[in-house]
């Protein structure tokens, strides 16, 4: 059985890239075939969902290829063992130094912002993978997950994690050059270099004077030809002197309208990391850093109350805390619960708010990057049948919605409304890490 992993890893290697193999695969541990499932050792439960979510069918495939398993198996087993959780390169890797004197450009690194660091960055199951991803590159920029691509809504904190390995990075080595922008400023001075015949200038910045390119909202390149070719050759020559590349985005890259084919394919050749809404846990982790950041004092039952009726992102958590810090200052009193409750009516939750199918449909299309219509399309791959299934499932578990009307809602049959209600149910009961990660993220959108 040995002898068929090590085809099956084989098979793997030639499936994916270098990067991907190393940072998923290799830390992987064989445990042989049980039944109808495989039986593999994990890092942490993390790589188990997103295995599961991005490599599971891949994994599988390689498996039956390789031959000499009677039954070949149609699912994964997972089983965590700490200890084999790779450790990231302790050494930073630095590029032959040149004389700071023939640089071609300087690059201005007081755009990081000093309130953002690894210590000061509350990490909860909703992020633990993006953060973990990004402590790794910080240490050892270049040398593990390049490019990193981190993926998910406003103020979760992807623009902290960006800055805090600027700073990490320049922590081990004060003389990087770091480059930390937005798309929209690339674009901008591109088109600035253009117009005043300075191109070369500006290639020679971003090509040869940086050692760390931290770019934000790459989304914005998006319909923007000429823009996208200027990054790609930025990108080919940055990856291949190993400068680390780090862009972050509001969706996945494949949901990404209008970005070329090839740009998609340079970022998820290297680590993809998502981050969702907080839970409740780590909302009242995130306040009580806050509170106690800027010198406010605030009881439990406060904090937890801003923590159930906040729930969106962490920009809008710490807001919520410093409106109410203002306006206990103005009025010379604490705060209690009874000031956050009046404070916070207008934005709480009506209890008798009924959540439709539509609701439904838009939380896991927002999960999962989609769009409505590929949820309601006929496609059948499972990146976009698994969220269809699961959708339908949430439906009938929160309204007790009919079959035949679910049918309609997603422009199918009932019986395929009721097999995938089924099938769900079924992984639901055997403890699926993938279907009870997804479902969990999606009841706490619902609230």
């Amino acid at each position: 059985m040995n002898e068929v992993w090590h085809r099956t890893l084989t098979g793997l290697r030639e499936r994916l890239s270098r990067d991907i193999f190393e940072s998923w695969i290799e830390p992987l541990r064989y445990d042989g075939v049980d039944g109808d499932a495989l039986k593999l050792r994990i890092p942490n439960r993390f790589y188990g969902e997103w295995i599961n979510t991005h490599y599971r069918d891949v994994i599988l495939d390689a498996l039956v290829e390789a031959g000499g398993i009677e039954q070949p198996p149609t699912a994964i087993d997972w089983e965590v063992d700490a200890s084999l959780m790779p450790e990231p390169d302790p050494t930073p890797h630095r590029a032959p130094e040149t004389d700071r004197s023939t640089r071609p450009a300087e690059l201005n690194q007081t755009d990081l912002n000093p309130k953002y660091s690894f210590s000061n960055f509350v990490v909860g199951p909703s992020n633990q993978l993006a953060h973990a991803a990004s402590v790794a590159v910080g240490s050892a920029p270049g040398r593990r997950y390049n490019p990193l691509f981190i993926y998910g809504g406003v103020g979760l904190g992807k623009t902290h994690l960006m800055n805090a390995m600027g700073h990490e990075v320049l922590r081990a080595k004060p003389d990087a050059r770091i480059l930390y922008l937005s798309a929209e400023r690339f674009t901008n001075e591109f088109i600035q270099a253009l117009q005043s015949h300075r191109i070369e200038q500006f290639r020679a910045r971003y090509r040869q004077g940086c050692d760390l390119l931290l770019m934000d909202d790459i989304q914005f390149l998006a319909g923007r030809d000429q823009t996208q070719e200027e990054f790609f050759h930025t990108f080919n020559a940055l990856y291949h002197q190993d400068k680390q590349i780090v862009v972050t985005s509001d969706v996945y890259p494949q949901r990404i309208a209008e970005m070329e084919e090839r740009l998609v394919s340079r970022f998820q050749s290297g680590m993809v990391a998502d981050i969702q809404a907080p839970e409740l846990e780590t909302r009242m982790a995130i306040l009580q850093q806050k509170a106690e950041s800027e010198g406010i004092e605030l009881d439990k039952d406060v904090r937890l109350f801003i923590a159930q009726v906040v729930k969106s992102n962490v920009r809008e958590l710490e807001g919520t805390l410093i409106r109410l810090a203002v306006k206990a200052d103005l009025l010379g009193q604490p705060i209690d619960l009874a000031m956050a409750k009046e404070t916070l009516a207008p934005i709480m939750p009506s209890v008798d708010r009924v959540t439709s199918v539509d609701d439904i449909q838009r939380a896991v299309c927002d999960y999962f990057s989609l769009r409505m219509t590929d949820l309601k399309s006929k496609r059948r791959t499972r990146t976009i049948a698994f969220p269809r299934m699961l959708a339908m499932y949430i439906c009938r578990d929160r309204l007790g919605t009919s079959y035949p009307e679910l049918g309609r809602g997603f422009e199918k049959d009932h019986t395929t409304v009721l097999s995938a209600v089924r099938k769900i149910t079924r992984q639901i009961e055997d403890e699926d890490p993938q279907v009870l990660a997804a479902l969990n993220a999606i009841e706490r959108k619902l609230g």
